[in-house]
This record gives structure tokens, C-alpha cells and sequence, in this order.
């Protein structure tokens, strides 16, 4: 192709850039959301002070749930709102965009305020289909209308499993408000409940893409990057607050907590393991989220809901800036032989990592008060803590285990790390747990079944794996992983010429 540019009066020369806009949606909506922030603030810091339990009865019920999310959704819907400004200038339907995220945040604090069944479920749906809009917002893609449509077919299906899990319970408590639904839950007959339960489970693990229904979160790459900044830091973790609000419905059977167990282990094992085979900037971090919503379903399976919610919040501010960011990591350069960016350093390595997590999980223990003296109780806050400890010396490994660190800034590192991000952990469970203190069962640790000793395993043999290098010897598994995490064939971008403005 000729790098000559075009003379004047040729069709085919390269329009000049749209004009910024002049509109003041995006603006106004911007400082809005920034004052529902503050307002936000306030109402938490009046919870922490005097307590929470206000509302508008029948309709809307302010508790320690409501108060958090409501700063954590505005929060992040205001860093989204501000770096979007710039972002989307010249868009042509950037009164729209902001529009539908502006519509998408209130919609998310009318959900978690609300306290009667049919607005939730509203709420719930409009949530979805918000979603949905902005995965398909570059209407001049098809793909981007495959992704949007594809999303769609899965939030609708989302809201029909929570109607069909809150009906029977509406009907055979004669309560309209979750509030009364939990308060006559005992009433309710064990066959019921159970269905119910696995209704709001299911609707639970789409909304937040843990496997098998992960295909609409690793084929929404076509929305711009603030829509998945948003989807990513916010709209998948409404799977967390499903399971904290109904979580006397959940945690009522200790055989089907423990399908949760297994069915959060299994997408957050196999979402780590697809991380390791993307090249994609965008699909690394899609899996990356798979791993982590598990990670926040198992918590709620164990018994923590409150270890759920703060999760949620710090894998928020973690993914919003990893995809706020991905621009500055997309680079043209030649693979290199080093393998796979960072030095693998054997058994002293594992020796350390071992040491390290022990006093990791030494030290969640004492600081979550699930170490008094000597003695531990041995529930489900084991598996908690040991799920806890990998999962943070993980990410600490992947972050200071580069080719370009000394060897001994890494022994020592990757420890500091570990245990300031553990200890910072349990500080924010401890504060969520008290903010959470007024809502039903929020920490009940459950017994531990064959289940847990199975995910314990597996999750150790993971770590095992990857920190020698296993994973990388064996082509079959690599490309069952490949397969596994490619996206609808439709919403996949083939052609450069598709990502030019039409």
C-alpha cells in the first residue's frame, strides 16, 4: 500500500477528525454523578455514626449493603464519567453514552436500596439491558451489535431465572419486600427453598460470566473502553450483592453452599488458567475477571458474604484501572525466548513462597479474629484464608517475578507485597463486616465437607503448577484453554479495515 498521501479532491483521502462536541450532557451528567458521590459519603458516614435502617417503607430500605455500594457504584461510575470526556470527544453519539451510564448508575442504586421484590427484579433487568446497550454502543460495527445482542439474550435470561426464584417465595411468604420475604423465610417449604435458591444462584453466576456462562463477558471486547472499565469494576460484581441480599435464602443448605464452593473454585481456576494463553490486552484481563468473580462466588459459598462484598470493591478500583490504563500496554515488539516475561528461580522460590504463605495466612487469621491463642477453629474459614493467601502471593509473583528485577529484590518483594495486601485485606473485611453487622448472615462460616478438602487441593496443585512451569508443557492443554476462552465468532473484529470510522 502507498504511504503517498492522497491529492486533493480524492475520495479516498483520510477524513480529518470530528470536531470535539459542544454538548453538555456529558458534562452536567459528569458532575452529577460526582455529587451523588459526596452525597453517597454522607450517607455512609450517618450510617457509621447513627446507624442505618431508614427508608421508604415497602419500597426502598437504606442498610450498611446499601450505604457501601452506593459509594463504591458512584465512585467508580465518576472516574468513568471523567476519563470518558476525553475519551469519547468526537464520538457522534456521545450524548447517548453518557447517557446510558449515567441511566446505568442509578439504575444499580435503586437495586441495591431496593426492598420491594418487584422493583428489585426491575432494577435487576433494567441493569442488564443498560449493560447491554453500551457493550453494542459503536453501532457501526456489527460486531459491536453481535456483542450487544449476544449480552442482551443473557441478562433477559438472567431476569427470568430471579422471577422464577422470587415468585414461590412471594407466594408462600405473602411478603412483597425482601425484607419480609427473609424475615417469613423459615415458613417456606425445604423444596421450595432449595429451588429457589438455585434460581437466584443461577441468575447470580450469568450476571457475573462464571463458567459455562462466561461467553458474554469474553465477547464484549467491542465496547469502548470506559463501557468495560464500568462492566468490569462494577456490573459483574451484582452476582456478590444477589448472594449478600439473599443470603439466609443461600446459606440455608450446607450441601448446596458447597456446590457454590466448587462451582466458584472451578471458574476461578480454569479463568487463571486462560489468562496464561491470551495475548490480547482486553481478553487477558476478561479472564482475569472470570478468576476473580469465582474467587467473590466461592467467599459467598464459604459462608463470607462480607469477604464477598469487600472483594468486589477492591478488585473494582483494581480492574477499572487496569482497563482505564490498557492503552499504555498495547506495544509492538518481538517475542523473546526468556519465557513468558519473568525467570523462573526453582525450589528457593517455592521455598519462600511457602514461608510466605504461611505468615500471610498467620496473619489474616489473627487480624479477621480467626486466630485466638492457638487455637483454629476448622469451618470454612480455612479454606477462606488459604483461598486468600494464593490468590494474593499470586498476583504479587506475576507483578514483581520480571526478568528485569534483581533476584534479590524479588525474595524480599514479593513477601512485602504479600503481606502489606493481605493485612490491607483484613482491615477492609473487618470495616465491611461492621458495616455489614445489620444484614441477615452475612458471615456464617459453614462446615467442611469433601468439597472443600477437594477445592483445597486443587487450588494448591494450581499454584504448584504455574510456580514450576507445568502448565507451559503441554500443548493439548493449551489449546483446550484457547478454545475454551474464545469469544462468539461474531463479535470478533477479522479485519483491520473494520476498526476504521465509518
Amino acid at each position: 500500500m502507498s504511504s503517498k498521501p492522497s491529492p486533493p479532491g480524492d475520495a479516498t483521502a483520510q477524513r480529518s477528525e470530528r470536531p470535539p462536541s459542544s454538548s453538555l450532557v456529558p458534562r452536567v451528567s459528569t458532575w452529577t454523578v460526582w455529587a451523588l458521590f459526596l452525597a453517597s459519603v454522607g450517607v455512609l458516614a450517618v450510617a457509621v455514626w447513627r446507624g442505618v435502617g431508614w427508608g421508604v417503607a415497602g419500597i426502598l430500605h437504606i442498610d450498611g449493603l446499601t450505604a457501601v455500594m452506593w459509594v463504591v457504584v458512584t465512585f467508580f461510575s465518576g472516574i468513568v464519567h471523567s476519563y470518558s470526556r476525553r475519551y469519547m470527544d468526537g464520538d457522534r453519539y456521545i450524548d447517548r453514552f453518557f447517557g446510558k451510564v449515567f441511566a446505568f448508575t442509578v439504575v444499580v442504586g435503586v437495586l441495591v436500596a431496593a426492598d420491594h421484590v418487584a422493583v428489585f427484579v426491575a432494577a435487576w433487568l433494567a441493569m442488564g439491558l443498560a449493560m447491554a446497550s453500551l457493550i453494542g454502543h459503536v453501532r457501526d460495527w456489527e460486531q459491536a451489535r453481535a456483542a450487544g445482542r449476544l449480552a442482551r439474550r443473557y441478562f433477559l435470561g438472567s431476569s427470568l431465572l430471579l422471577v422464577g426464584a422470587l415468585a414461590p417465595l412471594v407466594w408462600m411468604t405473602d411478603a412483597t419486600t425482601i425484607t419480609g420475604l427473609l424475615a417469613a423465610f423459615d415458613t417456606v417449604p425445604r423444596t421450595v427453598a432449595i429451588a429457589a435458591a438455585g434460581g437466584i444462584f443461577l441468575a447470580a453466576i450469568v450476571q457475573s460470566a462464571l463458567l459455562p456462562f462466561h461467553g458474554w463477558l469474553l465477547s464484549s471486547m467491542t465496547a469502548p473502553t470506559p463501557a468495560s472499565a464500568l462492566m468490569h469494576a462494577g456490573f459483574v460484581n451484582a452476582g456478590g450483592v444477589l448472594l449478600t441480599r439473599f443470603a439466609p435464602v443461600i446459606a440455608d443448605e450446607l450441601v448446596f453452599m458447597s456446590v457454590v464452593v466448587l462451582v466458584g473454585a472451578t471458574s476461578a481456576l480454569l479463568g487463571q488458567a486462560m489468562l496464561l494463553v491470551q495475548t490480547d490486552i482486553k481478553q487477558k484481563l476478561g479472564s482475569s475477571t472470570l478468576a476473580q468473580m469465582g474467587f467473590m462466588i466461592m467467599q459467598c459459598g464459604l459462608g463470607f458474604f462480607a469477604a464477598a462484598i469487600a472483594h468486589l470493591i477492591l478488585h473494582g478500583c483494581y480492574k477499572a484501572y487496569l482497563f482505564l490504563a490498557s492503552g499504555a500496554t498495547v506495544e509492538q515488539t518481538t517475542p523473546k525466548k526468556s519465557g513468558h516475561g519473568h525467570t523462573s528461580l526453582g525450589f528457593p522460590s517455592l521455598a519462600i513462597s511457602l514461608l510466605t504463605a504461611i505468615g500471610g495466612g498467620v496473619l489474616f487469621m489473627a487480624l479477621t479474629g480467626k486466630l485466638a491463642g492457638l487455637t483454629v477453629t476448622l469451618d470454612s474459614g480455612i479454606v477462606l484464608t488459604l483461598v486468600v493467601v494464593l490468590t494474593t502471593l499470586t498476583a504479587a509473583r506475576d507483578i514483581l517475578h520480571q526478568a528485569s528485577l534483581p533476584t534479590a529484590v524479588r525474595f524480599v518483594g514479593v513477601p512485602l507485597v504479600v503481606l502489606v495486601a493481605i493485612g490491607s485485606y483484613a482491615v477492609l473485611f473487618n470495616a465491611i463486616s461492621g458495616m455489614l453487622s445489620g444484614v441477615p448472615m452475612t458471615q456464617t462460616p459453614t462446615e467442611l465437607t469433601a468439597i472443600h478438602y477437594l477445592v483445597v487441593a486443587l487450588f494448591a496443585g494450581a499454584y504448584l503448577a504455574v510456580e514450576l512451569g507445568y502448565h507451559r508443557s503441554s500443548e493439548r492443554l493449551y489449546v483446550a484453554l484457547l478454545n475454551l476462552s474464545q469469544p462468539d465468532s461474531e463479535t470478533v473484529l477479522t479485519n483491520k479495515e473494520d476498526y476504521h470510522d465509518v
